[in-house]
């Protein structure tokens, strides 16, 4: 077996294992969980030591013929985009996996789908074959339905109806796509992106547009691209909070890899539709920061925060040009691991107060010290401040988006500033003032909370200040990704 098929079948392992073990045997359980989640995240770790940053090939491929005459196969492997989202889905499943001991009903179900989830997660990430990526994309909606469903607040079953309806909607026409590529006679080579790129040398061009509209729809749904978002601000206000961080920080993720996948492949299509993409990204990055701006519930402004934050993902998306996908890339990472540590630290005041309403709190630095440095550490990376790895993510989207557009990125600047506004406003409210009747005997952080925030805060730190070798990780992958796309549009 493969490293990456260790990797892969590490939480598959963990649901069987979990399945022989009684339901009231519960701390066995949660242990049994943060075990393999852990050791996940070891073997991720181990793949970025490992791995080549000098190459862009596919690195530790594996290839296995499933069904020669369809020319599916069990084909995995990783390069500069796809190594950071492993770790980043290994790092917050393990996360999520801790923050989980506040789940008191139906402890079994509730860790088998978490393990179910991350099992459909890294397939995505892994999958070079297209048949497998779509099976692994779709696995990730059934424990998603069960998590929200069932664990959720009270509007869970809209919530989680929601959720499936749009992503499986959304699914349709990626599939459509995916078989109007398959089509074409390839040279089954055990790549996903490789296959599509063969065929997108031989379709029409109206044809290669049309695919690359379902891709948008198909994958933008995940991101969520507006008008594509309805789903998600009452999934993430209803989900437990471990699950908020999975669907922010991972599942949204899911979206903007294949989209980049998808662009990369078909430029021509991509390069028609660029009017379209730059709009859509900046009237999403100002609609998700304003609507963020109005919420009073703080789960509600990260949900709308995260709209915003991924139009920033599609606005480097749309530069086609080195800077601006380099600048996804870091935004994708960046707001897995903002976005984690908001929801997660929302999640742990709401255990507390039973309340998420901004305007139920004040000078809780008072009372709360330790959250109130992470929270609002963690607010300012929201916004983009220099130091941390969102100012980083969010330069190189700038330069991308400025060397192809110029002056429209004034539009980013506004987006900017609403981001400014309501995380300053957040820190204000939750931190300034006197401490309210009900607020004053609130606990701390325990050490177990903090460390788990804390994780998440120096990896926002760290490639912030020294965000060179995060860069280099994906540097050669995004430079051969980008001489495709000059060479196709020459």
């Amino acid at each position: 077996m493969g490293i990456l098929s260790l990797l892969l079948w590490t939480p598959a392992v963990g649901v069987l294992l979990l399945a022989f073990i009684p339901g009231q045997h519960i701390r066995v359980i949660r242990l049994f969980g943060l075990v393999f989640t852990t050791l996940a995240f070891i073997i991720s770790c181990y793949l970025v030591g490992c791995y080549d940053q000098q190459s862009a090939a596919l690195q530790f491929s594996e290839y296995f013929p499933l069904n020669p005459d369809l020319g599916s196969a069990y084909a995995l492997g990783i390069d500069g985009l796809s190594l950071p989202m492993l770790v980043l889905a290994t790092l917050l499943t393990s996360i999520a996996m801790l923050a989980s001991l506040s789940v008191s009903s139906s402890v079994k179900g509730y860790h088998i789908c978490l393990l179910i989830l991350e099992f459909g997660m890294l397939g995505v990430f892994l999958a070079q074959d297209w048949a497998l990526f779509y099976i692994f994309w779709e696995v990730t909606l059934i424990p998603l339905f069960f998590l929200i469903g069932r664990w959720g607040g009270k509007r869970r079953h809209a919530a989680s109806l929601s959720f499936v309806l749009y992503t499986m909607g959304g699914s349709v026409f990626m599939l459509i796509s995916l078989l109007a590529i398959s089509q074409y006679d390839l040279e089954h080579s055990g790549s996903l992106m490789t296959t599509m790129h063969q065929a997108a040398q031989d379709m029409p061009r109206l044809e290669q547009i049309l695919v690359l509209l379902g891709f948008l729809i198909g994958f933008g749904v995940k991101m969520p691209i507006f008008p594509l978002h309805g789903w998600l601000p009452l999934a993430h206000v209803e989900a437990p909070s471990p699950v908020s961080i999975l669907l922010s920080g991972i599942l949204l993720k899911m979206g903007a890899y294949g989209l980049i996948r998808a662009v990369s492949m078909l430029p021509e299509a991509a390069h028609i539709l660029q009017p379209m993409l730059v709009f859509l990204a900046l009237f999403g990055m100002i609609y998700g920061a304003l609507l963020a701006w109005r919420q009073t519930d703080l789960k509600a402004m990260v949900a709308y925060s995260s709209v915003s934050h991924m139009g920033l993902v599609l606005l480097g998306i749309a530069t086609l040009n080195e800077a601006g996908m380099t600048g996804a890339v870091l935004q994708m990472t960046a707001h897995g691991l903002i976005a984690g540590a908001m929801f997660l630290l929302v999640g742990l005041l709401y255990e507390r107060t039973h309340t998420r309403n901004i305007q139920d709190y004040s000078s809780l630095v008072q009372v709360m010290p330790r959250f109130a440095l992470l929270m609002t550490i963690t607010l300012l990376a929201a916004m983009g401040l220099p130091g941390t790895v969102g100012f980083i993510a969010e330069l190189y989207a700038l330069i991308g988006g400025f060397q192809e557009w110029g002056g429209l990125m004034v539009f980013f600047s506004i987006s900017a500033l609403i981001s400014a506004a309501y995380a300053l406003r957040t820190i204000g409210l939750l931190f300034t003032g006197t401490v309210k009747p009900q607020m004053q005997h609130i606990p701390d952080l325990n050490l177990t909370e903090a460390l788990a925030a804390s994780v998440l805060l120096a990896g926002i730190i760290l490639f912030g200040l020294v965000p060179a070798p995060f860069i280099g990780l994906s540097a050669a992958s995004i430079a051969q990704m980008n001489q495709q796309i000059s060479l196709r549009l020459l």
